[in-house]
């Protein structure tokens, strides 16, 4: 019998939602900054697979997520680098996947990847709870892998639709629990 594998995949801890001078920054935003943190110590202290996620954009070109949102997280920019002590820091067992989508699974190789590792469950956090962070949970449910929510990892700037987000996944797509029990997954 193998042992079910877990991977935390971490939410666009960019500039542009965490730094003061980020385009999409908000106050309250850097709550989650000690809490997800916490999550990826707990995710490398168990050598599990981290997975960080950039949202970013070509600049100069068309982008189907412009018709929504302004221009933002350009590559190469201030907005899409990694907020201070975030990103792939030369850990073993951490990857990054960069999307131009709200979910870390359209289009990009996450899927592809976590089944190669053998994963099969993923613990989700970062920013903004009721865009990204529920696109992601929600593909990853689509492609079937068993989905955890640290709801108290996450934030957005509008806190009724993130309760509403965090309500339909764990009533439709996983469990949401909060950073101490997200993190007793990785134990």
């Amino acid at each position: 019998m193998t042992v079910p594998a877990i991977a935390l995949v971490v939410i666009d801890m960019q500039n542009s939602f965490l730094h003061p001078e980020g385009e999409n920054f908000w106050p309250g935003a850097q709550a989650v900054v000690p809490r997800v943190g916490r999550l990826i110590a707990a995710a490398e202290s168990a050598g599990a697979i981290i997975v960080h996620v950039a949202d970013r954009h070509r600049e100069g070109f068309a982008d189907w997520e412009q018709r929504r949102l302004p221009e933002h997280c350009v590559t190469g920019g201030f907005n899409a680098d990694w907020f201070e002590g975030f990103g792939p820091r030369g850990r073993a067992r951490e990857i990054e996947i960069v999307k131009r989508r709200y979910s870390a699974f359209f289009a990009t190789e996450l899927a592809l990847f976590l089944r190669e590792q053998q994963v099969d469950s993923v613990v989700i956090c970062g920013v903004k709870t009721n865009v990204c962070v529920r696109a992601t949970a929600q593909d990853a449910f689509a492609n079937g892998f068993g989905v955890v929510v640290a709801g108290d990892a996450t934030a957005s700037n509008r806190q009724h639709l993130a309760d509403a987000s965090l309500e339909d996944l764990g009533r439709y797509f996983g469990r949401v629990l909060d950073t101490d029990g997200s993190c007793g997954l990785f134990a």
